[in-house]
């Protein structure tokens, strides 16, 4: 009788390491999640499929704010080669980006000159947090969860979060430019 039960744990316990639980966080990718533009129109990340994404929560009364110019370079500099920057408005940081969507795009535009991509203002943290990055945060850890504005995620050609990088890494910092490099000298995944 004991035997009986013994390996019945025993094949419980393979069971539930061989698949009985819900797919792991790493097995979706960034290019799995929707977000909506700053005009409204979906923007699905998979449009970006194949490409090195840098994912930035941003705000425009913040004191990181002129990041948004370095952020603007790396997306001319890298652009051709397979990055692309994705800027998301979010108010969830001392309440730095109160406005629209439409005064969002008009000052990014008119006071940095952004060209990138840009999502509707989203929430990054918390329990309402857009599902991008609460997937991050599953992937990478707690201490992944950006603190403040213009937190980045590097996302790798084929989907997966490679990094993170705090507000007070700069665009144009050697440790985060040596991440992008790194990240496009990877091949596309083949379809």
């Amino acid at each position: 009788m004991k035997f009986a039960h013994i390996a019945i744990i025993i094949a419980a316990i393979f069971v539930t390491s061989a698949g009985g639980r819900a797919q792991p966080a790493a097995q979706t990718t960034a290019f799995s999640f929707d977000f909506t533009s700053i005009d409204g129109k979906p923007m699905p990340l998979k449009e970006f499929s194949g490409r090195v994404l840098l994912v930035v929560n941003t705000a425009s009364f913040c004191g990181y704010t002129p990041q948004y110019q370095g952020l603007e370079t790396l997306s001319k500099k890298y652009e051709s080669r397979g990055l692309t920057v994705i800027g998301v408005p979010s108010n969830d940081f001392g309440q730095q980006e109160p406005k629209s969507e439409a005064e969002i795009k008009s000052f990014c535009q008119g006071a940095f000159g952004v060209t990138f991509p840009m999502t509707k203002k989203t929430v990054v943290v918390g329990n309402s947090a857009h599902p991008f990055y609460k997937w991050a945060a599953d992937v990478l850890g707690k201490q992944s969860v950006p603190s403040w504005n213009f937190h980045k995620y590097l996302v790798g050609r084929d989907g997966q979060i490679i990094a993170y990088f705090g507000s007070s890494v700069a665009p144009d910092s050697g440790e985060l430019r040596s991440a992008i490099i790194t990240a496009l000298a990877k091949s596309p995944p083949a379809l």
